[in-house]
């Protein structure tokens, strides 16, 4: 098979088209982040990375507070418009109809249509040239009861969740298998007597 060879650049894809809102209940704001992704898993740890020119960058970086808000293809409209819209001079959760909830742990609100929201604190940032990379210490999640089953399974599939992909949005498909299944034991049935 031939392959061409491009040049360095941002096509590691699918990523979330994550809504990030920062601020507080009071004076909230979202924008759209697809660079974003889980770093480790004791502490549960991620990142964001914001253009300094964006007007939640400073926000983020005064407060130290964030929350990851997953989208649904729903949602793929507004989501688009949190990226292109600046809250500088737009009231963006107003616009799309977004109803903002407190969180638990941080300032910043959930946005209530959302079905899961990750709770952040920033425990550095580093400006990496076109963005500065926050990255925090995920401190809770919020799931819309909806999505977890009578066994207390969080049920993923069911969300309907978006994704990014090189300048496009993507609905996500069905479920493929789960972590570790090409190697876990089939279980023996037992004849019934």
């Amino acid at each position: 098979m031939a392959k061409q060879f491009w040049k360095g650049s941002t096509l590691l894809a699918p990523v979330p088209a994550a809504l990030v809102t920062c601020g507080t209940m009071e004076q909230p704001n979202v924008l759209t982040i697809g660079w974003t992704g889980i770093v480790c898993t004791r502490p549960p740890m991620t990142y964001i990375s914001v253009r300094p020119e964006r007007h939640s960058h400073d926000i983020i970086k005064t407060s130290g507070e964030f929350v990851i808000n997953l989208t649904t293809s729903a949602m793929c409209r507004e989501t688009d418009f949190c990226g292109v819209k600046s809250g500088k001079n737009t009231d963006k959760l107003s616009a799309c109809g977004f109803h903002t909830v407190p969180a638990q742990k941080v300032a910043p609100p959930l946005i209530d249509e959302c079905p899961l929201s990750l709770e952040c604190k920033v425990v550095d940032e580093k400006l990496l040239g076109s963005h500065t990379m926050f990255l925090a210490e995920i401190i809770g999640i919020d799931v819309d009861e909806k999505y977890i089953d009578s066994k207390g399974k969080l049920n993923l599939q069911q969300c309907g969740l978006m994704a990014f992909a090189h300048g496009e949005y993507f609905a996500l498909g069905r479920k493929l298998g789960d972590f570790g299944f090409s190697v876990r034991k089939k279980k023996k049935h037992k004849p019934k007597s």
